[in-house]
């Protein structure tokens, strides 16, 4: 369950820390107060979307902070232990930035919203005050069905099935109904591959044929300008090594020329005249290894040339030749797989139909059985909220085509009054009706989750007096069991909680802020009276608030 709730600049609130129990905890306070920030702080923190305005003006950040008990949520344990975090504790953390970033933890260890939101799905429960609309549509009845049921595990896995199905369905449909247009590319695929096995461009050898044709095609200009360079080197007159033996025989015979700048000057030369030395043989070399061939530039430009021309068939540039070589052949072979597996693959789709039908013939069965329970147990909550003449119904029926949640159709029928037709939920002309009935569905639902803390956001709307009561009663046993938390108006809900957070709004004359605390027993009968009778408080109204509240503290539920 939910027992710490830290908020930090978030909206109006600058710091709030909350310490919360088990039981029912009735949230109060005046319409604008701020009951909602409460539940949007615990929003975020279970992974809901969260932007600038989430941030109080003026600071950098909202940091929230929620910490639930998980010892008896083996689910939310396990959720944990599958992603390698610590089990001891469960705290989820979110930071939103003033411009509407957002970071998020699990247990101290970054995670994703998403990681949030589906751990939090283990944690919590929230029903909102807009939860009758969702129950005019028929797919929300088949949620709570298979809820009720606990089969939600298997209608994911029946909806996999489905998938799978419908994919092997469309694979099956693709070959057979295009024989023809396959059967034609793939003969055009055997004759693509076929030329490209047969060109068998091998890797890096497009580089090596243009480096080879641009030396052949240059060979005599080649040879011609080392020739000359030889000569410049290594000639008999006017060689540059005739010259250096000439300035290093001359300098050596003057005077001074073992020391002194004479001596490095004949060194450098000497250097030089062992660097052109080995140049001149390098040159020579490449010389005597050096001659025309005309026989293979003409195999090499004709090798390029076949390269140009298929890429040029196939409208790719030469070097991507390998890469489409390699889609072809997969392609080829693909196809060339289903034609051999169609026979097989007909038979794989008849079997995953008869394995999606058998899973969605169990789940009906299931849909159905529970149906009647659960129709008796939204009967007899309605009967607790003065509508005991009202006649439920769980209509589950045959659907015409198959779904990813089955064969089924469910509907939520309700006769309000002894005599008449019962009709769909959405028929139902009274609002007051169907806050009720909303209401009534919701505990059935609630009562049966496995989820610690349920979360009631003003579900008690139009309802008031001795069915007000009656509600709050309704909370205050989900509560016995677990943790229940409600947003309520009603003096005669709040009454019935084992504890009262009141939230308040404080103007000062730079800003406003939200204030929450749990109330004692006096600040409780304060509270109760403002519900009843407004801003004046006089004695007779906090003698009634005393008196309610006694009674519904000390009466057996």
């Amino acid at each position: 369950m939910l027992v710490q709730l830290a908020i930090r600049d978030f909206a109006i609130v600058d710091r709030l820390d909350l310490d919360l129990h088990g039981g029912m905890t009735a949230i109060t306070g005046e319409t604008g107060a701020g009951k909602s920030i409460l539940l949007d702080a615990l929003g975020l923190c279970l992974g809901e979307r969260g932007d600038a305005a989430s941030v109080r003006h003026g600071t950098k950040r909202a940091d929230l902070s929620a910490r639930f008990d998980i010892v008896q949520l083996p689910a939310a344990q396990a959720w944990l232990e599958s992603r390698e975090l610590s089990t001891d504790d469960c705290l989820l953390r979110r930071v939103v930035a003033a411009n509407g970033r957002s970071k998020a933890w699990i247990n101290g260890q970054p995670c994703t919203v998403g990681d949030l939101k589906a751990l939090g799905e283990h944690l919590i429960e929230i029903h909102g005050q807009h939860a009758h609309q969702a129950l005019l549509r028929e797919e929300t009845h088949l949620r709570l069905l298979d809820d009720f049921a606990d089969q939600a595990d298997a209608v994911t896995e029946l909806g996999t099935t489905f998938q799978h199905w419908q994919e092997l369905r469309r694979r099956l449909k693709r070959l057979t109904d295009g024989g023809d247009e396959i059967q034609a590319r793939r003969q055009l695929l055997r004759y693509q591959v076929e030329e490209l096995d047969q060109l068998a461009l091998a890797e890096g050898e497009l580089d090596t044929l243009e480096q080879e044709q641009e030396a052949l095609a240059h060979v005599e200009e080649t040879l011609r300008e080392t020739q000359f360079a030889v000569e410049c080197c290594d000639h008999d007159e006017s060689g540059a090594l005739t010259l250096l033996h000439q300035a290093l025989s001359r300098l050596g015979s003057l005077p001074g020329a073992e020391r002194g700048p004479l001596a490095e000057a004949r060194g450098m030369l000497g250097d030089a005249q062992i660097q052109i030395e080995e140049a001149a043989r390098e040159l020579h070399h490449f010389i005597d290894h050096t001659e025309l061939d005309p026989e293979r530039l003409a195999q090499v430009e004709a090798r390029l040339g076949e390269v140009h021309r298929i890429a040029r068939k196939h409208h790719v540039m030469p070097e991507e030749l390998a890469g489409l070589h390699q889609r072809l052949r997969d392609e080829l072979d693909s196809l060339e797989g289903d034609e051999h597996d169609l026979e097989a693959l007909a038979t794989e789709v008849e079997a995953t139909r008869e394995r999606y039908r058998s899973r969605a013939r169990a789940i009906s069965d299931k849909r159905r059985k529970a149906a009647t329970a659960f129709g008796r147990e939204v009967q007899d909550q309605l009967g607790f909220l003065a509508m005991g003449k009202a006649r439920f119904e769980v209509e589950v029926a045959d659907r015409d085509t198959p779904q990813p949640n089955g064969l089924d159709t469910v509907r939520f029928l309700i006769s309000a009054n002894p005599g008449q037709p019962a009709r769909p939920l959405a028929k139902v002309a009274s609002g007051g009706e169907l806050s009720r009935i909303s209401l009534a569905i919701q505990v059935v639902a609630a009562s049966h989750s496995t989820i610690a803390t349920l979360v009631f956001d003003e579900v008690d709307v139009g309802v008031s007096g001795a069915t007000a009561e009656i509600v709050g009663q309704l909370l205050r046993r989900l509560g016995q069991s677990g943790q229940v938390m409600t947003v309520t108006h009603l003096p005669q809900v709040a009454a019935q909680a084992h504890q009262h957070l009141h939230i308040e709004k404080q103007a000062g004359e730079e800003m406003t802020l939200t204030r929450m605390a749990l109330l004692d027993e006096a600040g409780r009968v304060k509270e109760l009276a403002r519900m009843l009778g407004g801003v004046h408080l006089s004695d007779r109204t906090l003698a009634h608030a005393r008196e309610m509240l006694d009674a519904s503290q000390h009466a057996r539920h």
